[in-house]
């Protein structure tokens, strides 16, 4: 049952008006494939490869660190003409795989537990990896770079705005653990700025709000994800705070489109933010609604030590989308919807 739903949104959203021509033939190399976005991407292109010519489809290169975890991840791909994957961690050389017509660089720690327990390895794949992906396009006639950031690089809100847009710049404590995440995210832009001046090289950055959905990775710590693990076991769920917390959130497969919006139709040079500003609401809200809809109740726990330092800081942190919406990007699938087919998909099935 919720493999047809899953699929059903995935033929839903290659009917949307995207210039989809513009991948006809290409080759698209993708990093952090079996991650929340990067598994979507793929499975959005190769839905759309079903309805095409053989010479119009996209061909798909796929990184992750773990072969046994992408064979679960994206088992349903494996063997098809124009699914590749490769086991490749981006902090080293990336090997040889041949053209490269488009990157789309997701690979990243993206949740507290990762934060505190690899903060080396959440600064090197934004920076390291970064580079030796953007050698990789320059050496290989890469058409456009893709680099998925984040609302993070917005730092806190100064109090003198609603909503970031994409000029905005906040602060953010240099001098913690913490900062990891969003400095490398900062200077992972700053590397692509730096290779279009010196190598000519167009490229685009789709800025992520706090994204959720149906192929969340059973590790991923963020609240809203164990909010939702704990709806789709049955089981009361832990607000670790008082839940005031406001922020922007994706539904994933909106979060890829938009990624894909982006790649296709965005500016040479430009950030893009890409959130539902229909789903802008607190922690406790989030909590509530997944304990209503799911018959469970909300219980108040503090986090330890370690999982507090993963935390953002951010009580308020919402996204201004007027850009991406001149590109044509609309989100489909607004918080409480994308919630139960969330809960429905991971109580039912391991997507």
């Amino acid at each position: 049952m919720c493999t047809y739903t899953y699929q059903q949104e995935l033929q839903t959203l290659i009917g949307q008006n995207l210039p989809w021509g513009k991948l006809a033939g290409k080759r698209v190399m993708l990093s952090g494939a079996t991650g929340m976005i990067g598994k979507c991407i793929i499975d959005i292109l190769m839905r759309y490869n079903k309805d095409c010519a053989a010479d119009k489809c996209v061909d798909i290169v796929a990184f992750s660190r773990n072969e046994e975890t992408a064979r679960t991840r994206l088992g349903e791909h494996w063997g098809e003409n124009n699914f590749h994957y490769l086991s490749c961690d981006v902090n080293t050389q990336i090997p040889e795989c041949g053209q490269a017509d488009f990157i789309i660089h997701a690979a990243s720690n993206t949740h507290p537990l990762q934060y505190a327990g690899d903060p080396v390895g959440t600064i090197t794949s934004n920076v390291i990896g970064t580079k030796n992906l953007l050698d990789y396009a320059v050496t290989h006639e890469t058409q456009r770079f893709c680099f998925l950031s984040s609302v993070e690089v917005y730092g806190e809100n100064r109090g003198d705005t609603e909503r970031f847009a994409e000029d905005y710049l906040g602060y953010i404590d240099c001098n913690t653990l913490r900062a990891g995440y969003p400095e490398s995210k900062r200077v992972g832009e700053a590397m692509c700025n730096a290779y279009a001046r010196a190598y000519g090289l167009d490229f685009v950055i789709p800025r992520l709000s706090r994204v959720y959905g149906p192929t969340m990775l059973a590790s991923d710590s963020k609240a809203i994800a164990q909010f939702i693990k704990k709806a789709a076991a049955g089981e009361d769920i832990v607000l670790k705070s008082a839940g005031m917390q406001l922020y922007s959130y994706t539904y994933a497969l909106d979060a890829a489109m938009g990624v894909l919006t982006v790649l296709l139709n965005g500016a040479n040079g430009e950030a893009y933010n890409i959130s539902d500003m229909e789903s802008e609401v607190t922690l406790r809200e989030i909590a509530e609604w997944l304990a209503q809809d799911n018959g469970v109740k909300v219980i108040f726990d503090i986090p330890d030590a370690t999982e507090q330092a993963g935390y953002s800081t951010a009580t308020k942190a919402l996204l201004n989308t007027e850009k991406v919406k001149l590109l044509g990007w609309e989100p489909q699938t607004h918080m409480r919807e994308g919630l139960l087919r969330t809960v429905r998909n991971l109580g039912k099935c391991a997507v």
